[in-house]
């Protein structure tokens, strides 16, 4: 009978367990506040007004931020909830959400 030696077992273990990671990137655009970035990204990450201030002024700044590095499944499910949260109420202009894209991490 065959013994797997610890290499072997070792390269099967982290084949299969370790799968790919993605960044969402949260894009810049003109047609959202501050405001509206700090509380789409508190009522989709959880993050506290600091965290989502921090995020706002690297967007604005730099033209993007990455908001999560997660697994494709739920990298997936916070870009539809990004895409999903709606125009800026404070900005006559926006006349819709903000746009994410996804990266291999």
């Amino acid at each position: 009978m065959p013994v797997a030696t610890p290499d072997a077992a070792q390269e099967h273990r982290t084949g299969t367990l370790e799968a790919p990671l993605f960044h969402v990137v949260l894009l810049d655009d003109d047609d959202h506040t501050y405001e509206y970035v700090i509380r789409m990204l508190g009522a989709v990450f959880r993050f506290d007004p600091d965290q989502g201030m921090a995020h706002a002024r690297e967007v604005d700044r730099t033209g993007r931020t990455v908001v999560l590095t997660a697994g494709l499944e739920l990298a997936e499910l916070k870009q539809e909830q990004i895409h999903a949260f709606g125009p800026d109420p404070l900005l006559p202009r926006s006349k819709g959400s903000m746009s994410a894209v996804l990266e291999p991490a």
